[in-house]
């Protein structure tokens, strides 16, 4: 009598490929571990990819050679953001990231519009405030955009509100070619999560799925 063989086990399932934006937060992160590198990375606050000078070194390599001009700005962009976080935002994300807590789908993930309702939610910018760069980030081209975010996302970090790096680069890497949709999920996002004290608001028991949004690695950008 023969011993009946074992099936083989069956290998685990591969672990989801983490989005390209995520990894590029996370390199950009590490990064910021070295004072020296952080300080070159602030140097692109608000600049074109083109007075970036610092910061070839550090991304050059890891981004695609043949990359869309929008997407390489928003890169260099976010970089810099980060970069410029003040101290407390950065204590707050080291504290986030020890966190055991699963992270949201990505759909679920806060975007800028999110991110000033939790900050008119808190009394950090007033509702009109808000809503106000809300409309106005409607009408304006990418350059307009890159030079206001220093400024509003520090003055969200500075009052405790996080923002998700990964959202706001795929949403800059997509803006002047899909504005509309971007400012139309802000405004969404904005509305669903402000306080409604005072406020007008329609009820609906039905929720529309959101289209899919491709990953940066999916499409390239070319």
């Amino acid at each position: 009598m023969t011993d009946t063989p074992m099936p083989p086990a069956s290998a685990p399932p591969p672990a989801a490929r983490p989005r390209a934006s995520d990894a590029f937060v996370g390199y950009v992160l590490s990064l910021c571990e070295n004072k020296r590198v952080q300080s070159d990375l602030r140097t692109g606050l608000g600049q074109s990819v083109e007075r970036c000078n610092y910061l070839h070194r550090y991304l050059v390599r890891r981004l695609p050679e043949r990359l869309h001009p929008d997407a390489r700005r928003a890169h260099y962009a976010v970089a810099a953001l980060i970069a410029a976080r003040p101290r407390s935002a950065r204590t707050a994300h080291t504290e986030r990231a020890a966190s055991t807590e699963a992270a949201p789908g990505w759909y679920a993930r806060s975007n800028l519009g999110a991110s000033l309702a939790a900050a008119v939610n808190a009394q950090i910018i007033k509702a009109g405030s808000a809503e106000g760069d809300l409309h106005l980030f409607a009408r304006q081209s990418s350059d307009a955009l890159h030079q206001r975010l220093p400024a509003l996302t520090r003055h969200l970090l500075s009052g405790g509100i996080a923002l998700d790096w990964a959202v706001l680069l795929e949403d800059l890497t997509w803006w002047d070619r899909d504005r509309d949709r971007v400012v139309t999920r802000w405004l969404e996002s904005y509305f669903r999560t402000a306080d409604p004290e005072g406020a007008t608001a329609l009820d609906t028991d039905a929720s529309i799925p959101a289209a899919d949004t491709p990953d940066l690695h999916e499409e390239n950008l070319a």
